[in-house]
């Protein structure tokens, strides 16, 4: 996803209304009812995927947001940001609404999965939102953008200026960010390789290239913990498909491999950086009852139905681009 970026003040903390609306959002999104209708080219090629991911989806509010979110000219509503929020022990959302950064702390320091749109967001919301969960922020030593946009790398280099945090990036979205040369862009730093493991404090952290929202994204598998609970967490790096077909078949190639990356870790835990999984929802149900069962522990057979709805929606896709010659 690159939406527009959020104007000033409106990214207030979700109140017991804003939750009610993040509410509204989950149900319209899963009944498939957010955005305008497929054009009749989507209906009459597209429409039998788009219709068997949602019958695979059923009554489930995360796959039916992810069918929703991954239809044919959908649009996001404006969301309240939440407060900082541990969804594991061991790992922190921080987020400004539409956009997420989290947190995987360790023994040894923090790995920061993506960094918010501006340095303003990094020292407002990721600096602050760390230290209200306990954690220092100076402890950041890795920030891992999933992909080259701005609103993932925003707030990288002041992270890396104030904290000496390394920056990661896959070469090819360090390429785009450098072609487009982008407000806030960070220094060139680490590439990440495909399969390429980084270990701090003893946590072991996967990076697997996906491409296919951009030419580089980059989708991490690692552990996380509940108590005496391990479970291991996909973060599906980039959700919104590009628009050519090489690019939409990039995507269903990426969807494949990953899925098959998953199933090997035994994924039980799906995250995503945007809020297009009903994962804000998920969040408030966390925090209203921390000693229920977490939200975002979906099992693995859940998991992999998750990519199995995202296989189904990118054929529909797919279908539609050739449909439409090309």
């Amino acid at each position: 996803m690159r939406p527009s970026p959020r104007r000033d003040g409106e990214a207030g903390l979700v109140s017991r209304r804003g939750f009610g609306r993040l509410a509204a959002f989950g149900l319209a999104a899963g009944a498939g009812l957010v955005g305008p209708a497929p054009t009749a080219s989507a209906a009459a090629d597209g429409q039998d995927y788009y219709e068997r991911a949602r019958a695979l989806a059923g009554d489930d509010p995360v796959l039916r947001a992810l069918a929703s979110a991954l239809a044919p000219d959908v649009t996001f509503p404006d969301v309240p940001a939440p407060a900082p929020l541990l969804l594991f022990d061991d790992l922190a959302l921080v987020s400004v609404g539409f956009v997420h950064a989290m947190a995987l702390l360790t023994d040894d320091g923090i790995v920061l999965f993506d960094a918010l749109r501006s340095p303003e967001d990094a020292e407002d919301v990721i600096v602050p939102g760390l230290r209200e969960l306990g954690a220092d922020p100076a402890a950041i030593r890795y920030v891992v953008v999933t992909h080259g946009h701005y609103d993932h790398f925003g707030g990288a280099q002041y992270l890396a200026d104030r904290y000496g945090a390394r920056v990661l990036m896959s070469p090819a979205d360090w390429d785009l960010v450098a072609g487009s040369r982008p407000d806030n862009a960070p220094v060139r730093d680490l590439e990440i390789a495909d399969g390429q493991r980084l270990t701090l404090g003893g946590t072991t952290v996967r990076f697997h290239h996906t491409p296919g929202h951009t030419p580089g994204t980059v989708s991490p598998i690692f552990p996380v913990r509940a108590g005496s609970d391990r479970h291991t967490a996909m973060l599906w790096g980039g959700t919104n498909p590009p628009g050519t077909l090489p690019e939409l078949r990039d995507y269903l190639a990426s969807i494949a491999s990953f899925r098959g990356r998953m199933r090997e870790a035994g994924v039980d835990v799906e995250l995503s950086n945007h809020p297009n999984d009903y994962g804000l929802q998920r969040a408030e149900q966390l925090r209203e009852r921390p000693d229920g069962a977490n939200p975002f522990v979906l099992g693995r057979q859940r998991a992999d139905r998750y990519m199995e709805v995202m296989d189904l929606m990118l054929r529909g896709r797919i279908a539609d681009a050739e449909a439409a010659g090309g």
